[in-house]
């Protein structure tokens, strides 16, 4: 009898094991259609870009205004932009309020990542970490929620696609604002990591760039 139970048992272990690793795959496939998706939607976004000149002295002004603020001229032109909307649309605006939100969600991490980073905290993992401390304050994490911009009635697919766009834009602050870059794997290709109890389900694994010797 206790062989026979034995061989259940370890049946039973089987089995729960093969269907944790069939909900990990089905999670990871989810999440790489949505990834998909948000970056079709970016390029979209990229495909509708506004060009305009500026008087010389006037780029050479808005440069600096960029290089003080830690940002390319592209996403601080963007900053002003939404700066814009937010100020002038109401206080109801949709856009005004998601635009917000974000604005809120995407200065915190960036003045937490500059924290850890200056308190020794940097590794690969770095994205996850930040990510991680900011989730425990709630405010942060409601802010998060306004600021996908999208409601749990208007489907599950569509809230995953904000989602994804929101966390890489969270990555892409982090990795900026410590001066580090997407570690690859030996195959060349960008490397990332996998979380679980936390809004990131992947991230980039980050490294910095080896300092200069000095002559």
């Amino acid at each position: 009898m206790a062989k026979i139970e034995k061989i259940k048992t370890e049946k039973t272990t089987k089995a729960v094991k093969a269907d944790k690793t069939t909900k990990v795959a089905k999670a990871a496939k989810a999440e790489a259609k949505a990834t998909g998706r948000a970056r079709r939607l970016e390029k979209i976004e990229k495909a509708s870009t506004v060009t305009f000149t500026l008087e010389l002295p006037v780029r050479k002004f808005m440069d600096a205004q960029a290089k003080a603020a830690g940002m390319n001229m592209t996403h601080y032109m963007q900053k002003l932009v939404e700066t814009h909307v937010i100020e002038a649309g109401a206080a109801d605006e949709p856009l005004a309020v998601r635009l917000a939100a974000k604005r809120k969600v995407l200065d915190q991490v960036v003045a937490l990542a500059t924290k850890l980073d200056a308190a020794g905290r940097f590794d690969e993992n770095f994205i996850l970490t930040v990510v991680s401390e900011a989730g425990k304050d709630a405010d942060f994490k409601t802010q998060y929620e306004l600021a996908l911009g999208v409601e749990a009635s208007e489907g599950e697919a569509k809230v995953k696609r904000a989602r994804v766009s929101l966390n890489q834009q969270i990555g892409r602050m982090i990795k900026k604002s410590v001066g580090a870059r997407s570690k690859r794997n030996e195959q060349g290709q960008i490397a990332r990591g996998q979380a679980s109890n936390t809004f990131v389900a992947t991230y980039t694994l980050l490294e910095k760039p080896a300092a200069t010797a000095e002559a």
